[in-house]
């Protein structure tokens, strides 16, 4: 085969430090925007955006040149950078040290899309606990419950 081909869809969740809700007024879509440039500048594309007031939800087609670690390191290293630098009152903002990343089949991206989409519905009755051990139950992954949240 001559050329590389790869559909690598991640739903990317992580919270604010602390889980401090600081993601208020119309941040999201800024920060929405940001993201999507850093991602872009690694051959990736940002396909969905969202969360509520601690903690964001992104789908994300990301490139194979780039590992998922490095990619959510400068999301995250990028973005808590620029709300720091470009909004007053947030010189202390910051991620969470973590991060939780699903694959995505294409077939199920439309239904991420939507979950992402509804997040401001979903969170008038999960918290944003309930939520994540909802997903890592979904997911399958073996976790330690003494260590999901900092």
């Amino acid at each position: 085969m001559a050329h590389t081909h790869t559909s690598l869809l991640y739903h990317v969740v992580f919270s604010t430090s602390q889980r401090r809700a600081l993601l208020r007024g119309d941040l999201m879509a800024r920060l929405s925007a940001f993201v999507g440039g850093v991602i872009r500048e690694r051959g990736g594309r940002l396909l969905a955006m969202n969360g509520s007031d601690d903690h964001v939800h992104l789908l994300g087609s990301f490139s194979p040149t780039v590992s998922v670690s490095d990619q959510i390191r400068d999301i995250k290293a990028n973005s808590s950078g620029w709300v720091k630098d470009t909004l007053s009152g947030m010189e202390g903002f910051a991620w969470q040290n973590g991060y939780s990343a699903f694959t995505v089949g294409k077939s199920t991206q439309p239904a991420v899309e939507r979950y992402i989409a509804d997040q401001a519905e979903h969170h008038q009755a999960t918290t944003f606990e309930e939520e994540l051990v909802e997903l890592l139950r979904k997911a399958g992954v073996d976790y330690d419950p003494r260590f999901v949240f900092d």
